[in-house]
């Protein structure tokens, strides 16, 4: 089955469709992972996106019910050398042509990612389509070209009820927007009473459910399309232990003061360098993201960095100066990937036991 990408800059790139015959639009961007494409395609972040793997093979381990990060995902589409219609592992459970058939996602294989993946780092993110036969490649490169994307990935991809994870420990209220579930099997795993809650859940409805810390999760596209989500942080500031990951990190960033930035073409994969300023040690992590705290904008607020990336030096980590209140823009959940960063739901632990202990908050 012919299946071609068609970019907005007029590119195409035609190759042999998988999974979905579903024609769907979205952002191209690349990940670097050599393993854990299963994760990936269902990583809410990637809401509205079209991800081209940069390791040439993909699918040889197949697809299993245990390592999926979501139930329903909503990646756009997926693009790889090469797919593997025969996969070899003693977990597998289905090929990752059938899976993405399941779930309506398109993918594209055979054609040439590095070149697509040169483009992209050339250009920046491109919007792209994904389509089967003939089509007026004119007609779409327009349509591409006058198309916006809309700003609601978030509430499309948050619970809309909240539900409850119990555990005999402190009891930590989990923000969901597009909350990959390797965040809640880590806090749970630590013995937390865990409340997922939907994005835009207030102050009151957070307080109203007496929280030790309050988790800010990762989520898709750009921070600044949930301004209410960042009124609710910055009241929740100085009251409770608070720990914001990826999309978390930047709006801790933005309650305190600070701006972001869309980055030219983000981080994706699990081997990102990141520095641990206060220890002077060096980590590799899992990354996702498109924006970035501009590092500008921090001389007048209460925040300091914490780490940085290696690659570009970019701003991996915040914490506040006053209030139990710190966040990271990498993925100390990541699985598969480096496990150098887990500790950090351990540190947030240690500021929920402090808070406790002494009332009041612990910097």
């Amino acid at each position: 089955m012919k299946r071609q990408l068609i970019l907005e800059n007029g590119s195409v790139f035609v190759g042999e469709g998988f999974g979905a015959p579903s024609v769907r639009g979205g952002e191209v961007v690349f990940n670097t992972s050599m393993t854990g494409y299963q994760e990936i395609l269902s990583d809410p972040s990637y809401c509205d996106q079209i991800v081209t793997m940069t390791y040439p093979l993909i699918g040889n381990y197949g697809v299993n019910h245990n390592d999926f990060e979501s139930v329903c995902p909503v990646i756009s589409g997926l693009i790889v050398k090469e797919v593997t219609v025969t996969p070899s592992h003693w977990r597998s459970e289905s090929t990752l042509h059938d899976m993405l058939k399941e779930k309506g996602i398109a993918g594209l294989a055979g054609i040439d990612t590095r070149r697509l993946t040169k483009m992209i780092r050339e250009h920046g993110t491109l919007k792209g389509q994904l389509c089967d036969g003939d089509e007026d490649h004119a007609k779409i490169v327009e349509e591409l070209n006058g198309k916006q994307w809309s700003c609601d990935q978030v509430s499309r991809v948050s619970t809309k009820i909240p539900y409850e994870i119990p555990g005999d420990g402190p009891r930590v209220v989990l923000v969901d927007f597009g909350m990959k579930k390797g965040i809640l099997r880590e806090i749970n795993r630590l013995g937390c009473n865990v409340c997922v809650v939907p994005y835009n859940a207030t102050e009151k409805d957070i307080l109203q459910l007496h929280p030790d810390g309050v988790v800010f999760s990762n989520g898709p596209g750009d921070p600044k399309d949930v301004p209410e989500s960042i009124d609710t942080l910055k009241k929740l500031l100085g009251k409770v232990p608070l720990f914001g990951i990826c999309l978390g990190h930047q709006l801790l960033a933005l309650a305190n003061g600070a701006d972001t930035v869309k980055m030219s073409f983000g981080h994706r994969g699990a081997n990102h360098p990141v520095k641990d300023l206060l220890t002077g040690r060096f980590y590799m992590t899992s990354q996702n993201h498109g924006y970035a705290v501009d590092p500008n904008s921090l001389a007048q607020t209460e925040l300091e960095v914490t780490h940085i990336a290696i690659n570009d030096q970019s701003i991996e980590g915040l914490r506040h100066k006053h209030h139990a209140a710190f966040s990271v823009q990498f993925h100390p959940e990541a699985t598969p990937g480096p496990e150098d960063s887990q500790q950090l739901f351990s540190r947030f632990l240690e500021d929920i036991e402090c808070h406790r202990k002494v009332g009041v908050p612990h910097a």
